[in-house]
């Protein structure tokens, strides 16, 4: 049952998908991490592959970059595919000065001020949660492999931060009490789509780059190094 953005089957889609924003990036997990492994998507170029990690069918499948490009996948992925859990692992930038390139962020709660919720569902919506049960999942596994992350709350915006005139202007609007540890581009959209259709996601993050610090992560470490 093919939708105008994916060309895969009914059935070809896992109920658990593993959604990175690079295509290329979908492309070396499925290489370097799934056992018998089918590409089930291509269309746009975003793969889409499906396979077994652990005996379990996962698939991993590229969202592309901003709430526009993941609103549309989540959707169809969830509504017509009977996808469940949504876990998207990406790229964001810390706002937090202890964080450091390639630390891990789980988002708890999720801020834009765009109109994403209201556009797609006539709800003034700007912060949602992310699935408990899942993000519960998460950090335990995390204990259990001696993986550190830090579980916080993330802004979703528009445009990349760090092209922003000002990003302290963009900060003073975000809720007081919401102190955000990171901002990236996507999650706000995965979530809402998710409680829209009573679905799961969650949100695994790497720091890429930081109001904080000089470095930024190379397109290469982008790709190979997020989580």
């Amino acid at each position: 049952m093919p939708t105008p953005h994916n060309e895969a089957k009914l059935g070809e889609i896992a109920k658990t998908v593993i959604m990175p924003g690079d295509p290329l990036r979908a492309k070396y997990i499925a290489e370097n991490f799934l056992e018998n492994y089918k590409l089930v998507n291509k269309v746009r170029g975003m793969y889409a592959y499906t396979g077994t990690y652990k005996q379990q069918e996962i698939t991993v499948m590229a969202s592309g970059m901003g709430m526009p490009s993941m609103g549309i996948y989540s959707y169809e992925l969830f509504k017509f595919y009977n996808v469940e859990n949504i876990i998207r692992i990406g790229s964001c930038g810390s706002y937090k000065p202890d964080l450091k390139l390639f630390d891990i962020i789980l988002a708890d709660n999720v801020f834009s001020e765009g109109n994403f919720a209201l556009t797609l569902n006539n709800d003034t919506c700007h912060i949602v949660e992310s699935n408990e049960i899942l993000n519960n999942i998460i950090e335990e596994t995390a204990k259990e492999t001696n993986v550190n992350l830090l579980k916080g709350n993330t802004v979703c915006c528009d445009c990349f931060d760090v092209y922003m005139t000002d990003v302290n202007k963009f900060l003073e609007r975000v809720p007081k009490d919401f102190n955000p540890v990171s901002a990236e581009m996507e999650a706000f959209a995965l979530f809402y789509v998710a409680k829209m259709l009573n679905k799961n996601a969650s949100c695994l993050m790497s720091v890429v780059d930081s109001k904080y610090i000089k470095e930024v992560a190379t397109p290469e470490e982008r790709e190979l190094r997020v989580k």
